[in-house]
């Protein structure tokens, strides 16, 4: 039985104008199923940042057609695309963007409370749990300053999931770290396509870390080349 498509891509051209028309993107088209763990490759300024960022929803300026569980996203309002980020997707940066005056607890909460669909007790318990899968949670009463690099990616994961995404993007989520830290990050997210189904699309220059993904979509110069 086929897994219910979860983001799908169709015929999507993306144009910078500075001040030359350049095409960035070139009809990228594909999809990614529930429970997969998908990585794009691709060298430096091949378009995969750019990508990453329509496929999110916050570049709202392409041709071509997003849908998100099967919903078409292409062409809707800021307030809807806000919600859809909400409620589907959850994020992993290079950086973990965690706020330093917050404990662990408060800064993996942000995006519930931002949801606003879970009292703060429940959100709180929720918070507890994500940090518990990455073996943070005896440091939720810590300022997030006072962990290491590696400890603050596994709050930003844990982040990523408290409302419980449709998918979780990472932009470059281990390129900052080093090897130690970079393989923990990369088995928690094998680890959440496996036992939690999770659905998983990372931006990654690391081909190592590509090499375990389910599947490779490599791009150059705008377009993929294999997937």
């Amino acid at each position: 039985m086929k897994e219910r498509t979860v983001l799908e891509a169709r015929n999507i051209n993306k144009f910078f104008y500075n001040p030359v028309k350049t095409q960035v993107l070139k009809d990228i088209t594909f999809e990614v199923n529930r429970g997969e763990f998908v990585s794009i490759m691709g060298k430096s300024g091949c378009g995969k940042s750019t990508l990453l960022y329509i496929l999110s929803t916050m570049d709202t300026s392409y041709e071509g057609n997003l849908l998100i569980d099967g919903q078409p996203v292409t062409g809707q309002s800021h307030t809807f695309l806000s919600r859809i980020r909400n409620e589907k997707i959850g994020f992993v940066f290079q950086f973990h963007y965690l706020l330093a005056e917050f404990s662990v607890l408060e800064n993996v909460m942000i995006p519930g409370l931002k949801l606003g669909i879970v009292d703060r007790k429940e959100l709180e318990y929720k918070a507890m749990e994500k940090l518990r899968i990455f073996g943070m949670e005896d440091h939720a009463l810590k300022k997030a300053n006072q962990l290491s690099g590696g400890q603050k990616q596994r709050v930003a994961i844990a982040r990523a999931l408290i409302n419980d995404p449709l998918i979780i993007m990472g932009d470059e989520p281990s390129g900052n770290l080093d090897k130690k830290n970079s393989d923990i990050v990369f088995e928690i997210f094998q680890e959440l396509a496996l036992s939690y189904r999770q659905t998983l699309l990372i931006v990654t220059h690391d081909p190592e870390f590509a090499a375990g993904t389910d599947r490779i979509i490599e791009m150059e110069d705008g377009r993929i080349i294999s997937s």
